[in-house]
């Protein structure tokens, strides 16, 4: 496996998972942005590929907060706080690997997660909660149906799914 700091290596053999993802899932990249892109929304996913982590039906990106705030604006057309804003009002499942979610208003062909934009923040036992028991993922998804939603979870160390 080569070696992916920059978040651009395809990933373990064992499950498919690069360093840069599995080391954000786990909380251990704070100052990063995951972003989850399905491939039938990408206009040239081989492209986009290459700088980042190809998975069955899409592209990961894990990169530093501004370029990747900027990156996924570029992809979507959304800003993101205010997409994570508008998501956080509905919680949903989101897949613990980051590519992809269930969807709060339904199963079937109309409810794939499009894309997925997450962050982690920091353990911070003064605020409590999840955010005492460790690093914190806050992850946030729309779906083919229109439907935003989002969901928080504590890293664990191994993160893969």
């Amino acid at each position: 496996m080569s070696d992916d700091t920059d978040g651009t290596a395809s990933g373990d053999a064992d499950d498919g998972i690069s360093d840069a993802r599995r080391s954000f899932l786990a909380g251990d990249r704070p100052d990063d942005i995951l972003i989850y892109l399905r491939e039938d929304g990408i206009a040239d996913p081989e492209e986009l590929a290459e700088l980042g982590e190809r998975t069955d039906d899409g592209v990961v990106l894990v990169l530093p907060g501004a370029e990747g705030r900027q990156a996924f604006e570029s992809a979507t057309g959304l800003d993101p706080m205010s997409f994570a804003g508008s998501a956080m009002e509905t919680e949903g499942h989101v897949h613990r690997d980051a590519t992809g979610g269930d969807c709060p208003e339904g199963a079937g062909d109309d409810h794939g997660a499009r894309f997925v934009f997450a962050f982690a923040e920091a353990q911070n036992t003064e605020v409590g909660g999840q955010y005492a028991e460790g690093d914190v993922i806050h992850a946030y998804a729309a779906c083919d149906c229109g439907t935003t939603y989002s969901e928080k979870w504590v890293a664990e160390a191994d993160s893969g799914e």
